[in-house]
């Protein structure tokens, strides 16, 4: 469906913003619009926990997109087509699908389904063809589903040979952190197939930001002026593959050690936000004071709005989100980010996707533990991999990284790593099923929230590290003093 171009899009975006809600999947979102306080509120996504609902100022929200959709995405109004693949129940989906680009007057596109078996691989480009995209806005979660069924990049090419591609100017990513492999792949796709000077930038964001923090502006003339869509006279920044760009207008991102002091360049650190936000950003959590402070300001006294993410920022001034801040490994007093071992493991061509966590190791406290899904057709049934597949994926990691990084396990299976309705993927959720392996609690019962995509992904995952733990044994991974290790500290 494309709205924009023969709908009375403004009384249609009015009437979504008093839209009350809507059930997805058990989960009640409250999407909510209160004139008298001028407040909107959204649900989070529960990667980490429990879904909140972040509240935000309609008013700002509506100024700090219109600037977002013109400089960022390069929209500027009727004759632009936005194509945001996303759920329309996100704060995503909201953002870019809805206001952003019906604020400013453009086109935008409507798409439920899946990038894969819809009917194939090809759906995003057939859409891309047929609606005359400009900007096509998606997770890396969708891409890498679209690598696993059409590594060859057929249905790209095929559309892309014919021409009809030309129009589209950029590819957004957004979600979950994107592997330098899949961004080269698909940079060199637009470079040979789609508009000149198309870019694949990578940008990062939360329910809470309701808005990108990070990014590569596609246009940026429109921060001085946004009835200016001519060509940029500026050129964007050159993107850098591995990162999520740079901070945007309104977001002050540092980087601080567990005690609140910033880090120097190129340090690993907790991603933080200075106050006060973007006007697009977060002010409390629906109903829920409390929680807003103790999950968001009392870690750092209020200094920093804590974001849970864990990275840094090169000497250029790109910032690098490497993984959940729960999700840093600590081997051996060694610290690694789950995102640089999965971009390691990912540069194997025959690795369609991965997904790493910490398993606890007897010697060094974990280890990373690492769920892969391969590219090849058939998929091998074996939950254990091939030796010479595990050797291969080693010596990336070795190479990469380190010795020290050296993988304490692999699982091989397809339909194994859980994900959100928004793409995310619930490592939590991994990390739970294997610390139950350990203690030989295969069929304990772990915290799913709600917003999970398909809640038989997590019984396949389940069934994938039994028969691993059961094949290999758990020995080598008991725990230090049969205790659980804590967080590692950054």
């Amino acid at each position: 469906m494309l709205l924009g171009r023969s709908e009375p899009y403004r009384n249609f975006l009015i009437e979504l913003c008093l839209f009350p809600l809507f059930n997805i999947r058990g989960f009640l979102h409250v999407i909510q619009y209160n004139f008298k306080a001028k407040r909107l509120t959204h649900p989070n996504t529960g990667t980490t926990g429990l879904p909140k609902g972040v509240l935000r100022e309609a008013g700002g929200h509506a100024v700090g997109l219109n600037l977002s959709i013109r400089y960022l995405f390069g929209i500027h109004g009727p004759g632009d087509v936005m194509f945001c693949a996303s759920d329309i129940g996100w704060v995503v989906g909201h953002s870019y699908i809805l206001y952003a680009p019906l604020l400013a007057g453009a086109a935008t596109v409507l798409f439920e389904g899946k990038p894969i078996g819809t009917p194939d691989a090809g759906t995003f480009w057939r859409i891309c063809a047929e609606h005359a995209v400009n900007s096509l806005f998606t997770a890396p979660t969708a891409l890498r589903a679209i690598r696993r069924d059409d590594p060859d990049n057929k249905f790209f090419s095929s559309r892309g040979e014919k021409g009809e591609l030309r129009q589209l100017r950029a590819l957004f990513l957004a979600g979950e952190r994107s592997e330098p492999s899949i961004v080269r792949m698909y940079q060199g796709l637009l470079e040979k197939y789609c508009a000149p000077s198309a870019t694949v930038i990578d940008n990062w964001w939360s329910s809470e930001s309701g808005s990108p923090i990070t990014g590569i502006a596609l246009h940026p003339p429109a921060a001085k002026s946004l009835s200016n869509p001519s060509p940029a006279s500026t050129p964007a920044l050159p993107i850098r593959p591995g990162s999520a760009g740079k901070p945007l207008p309104g977001f002050d991102v540092r980087i601080v050690s567990d005690t609140g002091a910033e880090a120097p360049h190129g340090t690993m650190g907790n991603i933080v936000l200075a106050l006060p936000l973007a006007p697009t950003g977060f002010t409390t959590l629906f109903e829920d004071p409390a929680r807003y402070h103790a999950g968001y300001l009392k870690r750092f006294s209020g200094r920093w709005l804590d974001t849970g993410d864990a990275g840094m920022v090169d000497q250029d001034g790109y910032v690098h989100v490497m993984a959940r801040s729960d999700d840093i490994i600590n081997v051996a007093a060694h610290r690694f980010s789950t995102g640089a071992i999965e971009q390691a493991i990912a540069s194997h061509p025959a690795v369609a996707e991965c997904c790493v966590v910490g398993v606890p190791d007897a010697l060094k406290g974990h280890l990373p533990f690492a769920f892969v899904t391969l590219a090849t057709d058939p998929h091998p049934e074996e939950a254990v991999p091939s030796e010479k597949l595990l050797g291969e994926v080693q010596a990336r990691v070795r190479e990469e990284i380190g010795a020290i990084a050296a993988l304490g396990g692999m699982v091989v299976g397809k339909g194994m790593i859980p994900k959100t309705r928004s793409g995310k993927t619930l490592r939590r959720v991994l990390r739970e099923l294997v610390e139950n392996a350990v203690d030989g609690r295969f069929e304990k019962e772990v915290q799913v929230p709600a917003t999970v995509e398909d809640a038989g992904v997590v019984e396949v995952a389940r069934g994938k590290v039994r028969e691993y733990f059961e094949k290999k044994g758990a020995e080598s991974h008991r725990t230090i003093d049969g205790v659980k290790g804590e967080r590692a500290k950054l």
